[in-house]
């Protein structure tokens, strides 16, 4: 037997020679060299494979003189393991990978446990029973966010590029703005179980996950995003209003009488009514907005030019971005639905998806019916007068003035003042919460609240006097420089700083699936359109 070993050794030494012989200039055969056979896990060339006695180091250093970057590469290729731990490492690197033993609950994961929390409440007997959260009154929620004034703007920002390359726009931007709810819902989600806290707002969160400074950043970003779109709201529905009732009594009625007289009214009914008669007025409101939308599709759609449908021009297309941000927004609700749910992760994203799916179809369906409605050479002669006066172009204009008849006109005005009236609401009481915290009122009574209206519709009152055909750009600057980095570059960081930094428990596993990749995408997005808006205003291009 000792003889038989002797001489299997002694074959598996030739066999070595024999390669080194074929190989005198490259080396050793293995995977560094290009023409050479690779060794595999099998191989017997393998240095695990052959006897101790066997000289194989001495072999390769004194037979062979390999570069050093060969050699490395051979030790980093030698053993399948390796090659498996360096690609799950540059795969970290690049994609990263989130530890699923970081979820703190595993019953969540597993769908043993449908939520994070239960909401209760005290009945009329002085029991307490659980108040389940409703995913119709969270989808409901959404909608309504959603729909609102930037609806108005759309066929302003969509009429140069028409009607083909919009959709397309829009619904790429809705996955976009999806994916940014999706995130936010993750960040409040842990941010309730490490704080033991439910309703935690956007700047909260900033703070305790990017730090004070990136709170104070959110923060001026969201008191500057609510004061362009007040702006707006004042000047536009100011504007129509004014119009309406000059229309109907002949007054000559001033510039500034239409933003100063909306803001006082809605205002003051938001400062001094209960808030049981602000939310039936809201109600009654979206009801309006509702039925006349659904009457201007029914009367517009049979006066649809086909030919307007399928005019495009993608180059104009970008010039659509902002705008759309405007229109597809919900994310300031995202942590309310997330604790009217109870942190169901499943129903938060059935209410995020379906909730901003129906305003979606419903932009969809305006672009086509407002866009395709209009005449060619009325809405010609229109743009020019616009260019030239330096204003913005509005198609809702010129069918308000009745280019489609009396009654699409008048459908359109009553749908655009109400659609203003819902959204000037929301984003007054939004402003009025984040002061209320920011100087720590406790007391929220009539007495402590009301001096706050002046600070919140006393600036933009100013400016909507001062240029009442603002709109346009209000809402601009709004989408460019407000959503885009408090509903897009800064929810992405947020989640970077909770998945891929720290290292503390999370509620949920990824909402959003692409890791690293996606985020920076969404990062790099928002802040190319950021860029691009900057440089033309500048006159750069």
């Amino acid at each position: 037997m000792k003889d038989m070993q002797t001489m299997h050794d002694w074959r598996k030494l030739t066999f070595f020679f024999f390669l080194c012989a074929l190989e005198p200039v490259h080396g050793f055969v293995g995977p560094a060299n290009h023409q050479g056979a690779q060794i595999t896990q099998h191989s017997p060339l393998r240095e695990n494979s052959i006897p101790n006695c066997w000289p194989s180091v001495e072999c390769r250093t004194q037979l062979y003189s390999k570069p050093e970057k060969d050699q490395q590469l051979d030790e980093a290729l030698a053993d399948p393991v390796d090659e498996i731990v360096a690609e799950k490492t540059l795969r970290s690197r690049i994609i990263g990978d989130f530890n699923r033993d970081r979820v703190a609950f595993k019953e969540l994961e597993t769908l043993e446990v449908d939520r994070l929390f239960s909401n209760i409440q005290r009945t009329k007997q002085g029991t307490v029973e659980r108040d389940e959260g409703s995913v119709l009154a969270a989808t409901s929620l959404v909608a309504g966010t959603c729909v609102g004034a930037g609806i108005l703007a759309l066929p302003a920002a969509t009429v140069s590029s028409g009607v083909i390359p919009s959709t397309t726009l829009l619904l790429g931007m809705w996955v976009y703005m999806v994916a940014s709810g999706l995130l936010i819902a993750e960040v409040s989600l842990t941010r309730t179980l490490r704080e033991g806290q439910t309703g935690l707002g956007l700047l909260v969160m900033a703070e305790k996950t990017l730090g004070r400074a990136g709170s104070r950043f959110a923060g001026t970003v969201y008191v500057g995003l609510h004061y362009c779109l007040l702006v707006a709201y004042m000047a536009q529905g100011g504007g129509i209003a004014a119009a309406g009732i000059r229309d109907l009594t002949s007054l000559p009625l001033p510039s500034w009488a239409g933003p100063v007289g909306f803001a006082t009214a809605f205002g003051g009914l938001l400062a001094l009514g209960s808030e049981k008669l602000v939310e039936s007025v809201n109600n009654a409101f979206v009801a309006v907005v509702l039925l006349s939308f659904v009457g201007l599709l029914t009367v517009a759609v049979p006066g649809v030019r086909a030919e307007r449908l399928l005019d495009q021009d993608w180059s104009q297309a970008y010039e659509m971005i902002p705008v759309m941000f405007v229109a597809l927004v919900f994310h300031n609700i995202v942590p309310v639905i997330a604790t009217q749910l109870e942190g169901n992760v499943s129903k938060v994203r059935q209410a995020i998806l379906v909730g901003s799916a129906i305003p979606l179809v419903m932009f969809l369906m305006w672009n086509a019916v407002i866009l395709g409605s209009l005449d060619q050479s009325l809405a010609e002669a229109a743009a020019g007068a616009a260019a030239a006066g330096g204003e913005t172009f509005d198609p809702l204009a010129l069918l308000r003035n009745g280019a489609s008849g009396p009654v699409v006109g008048n459908l359109i005005s009553v749908f655009s003042v109400f659609a203003i009236v819902t959204s000037f609401i929301g984003f007054v009481l939004g402003l009025l919460d984040f002061f209320t915290d920011a100087f720590s009122i406790q007391d929220k009574s009539k007495s402590n609240i009301i001096p706050l209206y002046g600070l919140i519709l006393g600036p933009p009152s100013v400016i909507a006097v001062t240029d009442p055909t603002i709109f346009f750009r209000a809402l601009d600057s709004a989408g460019t420089y407000g959503i885009s980095v408090l509903f897009g570059i800064i929810p992405a960081l947020m989640v970077w700083q909770q998945r891929y930094v720290d290292s503390g428990p999370t509620a949920t596993t990824p909402l959003v699936p692409g890791g690293k990749i996606t985020l920076a995408g969404m990062i790099i997005f928002a802040g190319a359109v950021i860029a691009q808006q900057f440089f033309e205003k500048s006159g750069f291009f």
